[in-house]
């Protein structure tokens, strides 16, 4: 991702409304252009950038004008690190675990089936 890209004032506006989550069609009504000419600019903005996707944008477009550095810091690193702390053992497991919290709950075929008898026996009485 390129943090010293330089776009024009064009491609600046309609980074910025995308980055805010407006659709190409808002964009294109908002700046009174066409659709494609919204899609070709930001193709032209992508490939600046050096992006693939919308969030991916977003992310560019909040770093870049509040100057929060793009690398992962300290604090967001160690939560990573616990995240995959907790979830690597079900992995490493095959999910032998999780198979085992499901075995004990009855299964949704049998769960309907007693809801039938019991709103038939409802009526029937």
């Amino acid at each position: 991702m390129n943090t010293e890209a330089i776009l024009t004032k064009r491609e600046t506006e309609i980074a910025e409304l995308l980055a805010w989550g407006a659709a190409k069609k808002e964009v294109a009504e908002h700046l009174s252009i066409s659709t494609r000419t919204v899609e070709n600019t930001a193709r032209n903005i992508y490939i600046k950038i050096g992006i693939q996707k919308a969030t991916e944008l977003c992310v560019w477009y909040f770093c870049t004008k509040h100057g929060v550095n793009i690398s992962l810091n300290p604090l967001k690193r160690t939560i990573a690190i616990i995240f995959i702390a907790i979830i690597l053992p079900y992995e490493v497991a095959g999910n032998d675990v999780l198979r085992t919290f499901r075995s004990r709950r009855i299964p949704r075929t049998e769960t309907r089936a007693r809801r039938r008898e019991e709103d038939i026996n409802t009526f029937t009485v």
